[in-house]
């Protein structure tokens, strides 16, 4: 047996299990490892990076670097053993890893990958025909140009529509209004990377290059929300705030769309509810809208409002939820706990639920907020609206990923300590998964192997 797995197992030790090695459970592993006890972490892809790789545009480029090395840095610690290609619930069910290995506690950390459903009638059907996810659609773009890609893959068409409002839906439509005018732009015989595209903007970047845009004749993209620009959960108050600030919050948030408008050529159409598919062969070819109304802050339809938007090219970016696993049970969307605060799981004790797997959110703003920084700075950051800004979106997300680690690590603490007998079964399991994945437990030696594209 490697000699790591052997140490692991030489004494009766606290030992906790982490289900996702990004943000959340990078931080859990380290907050544990500082503390004396032992991290088994448990992940599904070749890199621990989760949606810091796949779920954010590849234009966060200093963004994802920071993040990396952060994580990389926690999992250098010998208290923690990293293991790869590992999926909860398939490669390793539930059971056998709460029961059978029986550690100190069980973190999931496994994130939110799963599309929220269009609330559209029959639109289920049409997923992958004519309809497209937001989780995919981004991991396309930020894989498809490598060598031996072989996801996902979708047609880019002018007149796209994404349904959404949140900061998600914007990545998607900055996505496909910088193809259509890349695209455009190197039939011109001009080629602009798409991260500086997108660092410059749109806008400026073909001024730049000598070229009026509107000559491109590139129509772009058009995010439809259901209530107002004004209420797009884009910058948000706080629940005590006063009217001024809350009309302060709304102006934020028009002026931020403003700004998307001037920079990536982006049209917004509010107040439009999709209500049902257009279909023709099989695939979704547009959508039918009713326009809405803001009645005393009720959201309602207005009859005979109908109307028909039709496109090649349809996204829906409405949040992302956990991915069910099996053994795991849930209340709907999301995972059943008994506890909103520890995040404790239903019928399982001992299992406990952190990060965008416990919230159902799935992305950066949720958590910096919870941390207390203040929303418009994010919005800057985040849709790229100021040049140069560096702070760190993922602030927020440790800090609650610390201070949910924190608890469950108390508790876990408590009980006695897992026996050294059963260590040495768990160690063989380890193991065994090492073999299938081909990792040796040197995990600086195994990143520098499989580094992420970018």
């Amino acid at each position: 047996m490697h000699e790591r797995l052997l140490n692991f197992s030489s004494q009766a030790r606290h030992v906790v299990l982490i289900c996702g090695g990004a943000v959340s459970g990078s931080e859990a592993a380290a907050y544990c490892a500082a503390r004396g006890i032992a991290a088994i972490v448990l992940e599904q892809n070749v890199r621990p990076y989760g949606k810091i790789e796949d779920g954010l545009p590849r234009w966060h480029d200093k963004l994802r670097s920071k993040e990396y090395e952060r994580i990389n840095q926690s999992f250098s610690h010998p208290d923690i053993l990293f293991v790869p290609k590992t999926k909860l619930g398939v490669d390793l069910s539930v059971q056998e890893v709460t029961k059978g290995w029986n550690l100190s506690a069980t973190l999931l950390a496994n994130g939110a990958w799963r599309d929220r459903t269009l609330p559209v009638p029959g639109a289920d059907a049409f997923i992958d025909k004519g309809l497209v996810c937001q989780n995919a659609f981004v991991y396309w773009f930020n894989h498809y140009e490598e060598p031996g890609y072989s996801g996902p893959r979708f047609e880019i068409v002018d007149d796209a529509i994404v349904i959404g409002g949140g900061l998600a839906s914007v990545d998607v439509v900055k996505i496909i209004n910088l193809e259509l005018y890349r695209r455009a732009l190197r039939e011109r015989g001009v080629d602009i990377p798409v991260v500086e595209l997108e660092h410059k903007g749109i806008t400026a970047s073909i001024k730049q290059a000598g070229i009026d845009p509107d000559s491109l004749g590139v129509r772009g993209c058009t995010l439809y929300y259901r209530r107002r620009i004004k209420d797009m959960p884009l910058a948000f108050a706080k629940a005590d705030a006063t009217p001024d600030q809350l009309a302060k919050t709304e102006g934020v948030r028009e002026k931020m769309v403003g700004i998307l408008r001037e920079k990536f050529r982006i049209r917004v159409q509010e107040c439009a509810v999709p209500v049902a598919p257009i279909e023709e062969d099989g695939r979704m070819v547009g959508l039918r809208f009713r326009r809405s109304e803001n009645k005393d802050g009720r959201l309602t339809e207005v009859t005979g409002s109908e109307h028909e938007v039709r496109s090649g090219l349809i996204v829906t970016s409405i949040g992302s939820v956990p991915e069910p696993l099996a053994g795991i049970p849930t209340h709907g969307e999301l995972y059943d706990y008994t506890s909103w605060e520890t995040g404790s799981l239903r019928g399982l004790p001992g299992v406990f639920g952190l990060g965008n797997v416990l919230t159902g959110k799935g992305n950066i703003r949720d958590s910096r907020e919870n941390a207390g920084i203040i929303s418009s700075q994010v919005i800057h950051d985040y849709l790229g609206l100021e040049d140069e800004r560096s702070a760190d979106l993922l602030l927020g997300a440790h800090a609650a990923a610390q201070a949910n680690a924190k608890l469950v690590v108390q508790s876990a603490i408590r009980r006695a300590k897992v026996p050294a007998e059963r260590l040495a079964k768990v160690a063989e399991a380890i193991q065994g998964r090492w073999q299938h994945a081909g990792y040796d437990g040197d995990y600086a030696a195994w990143i520098a192997r499989n580094k992420p594209s970018a």
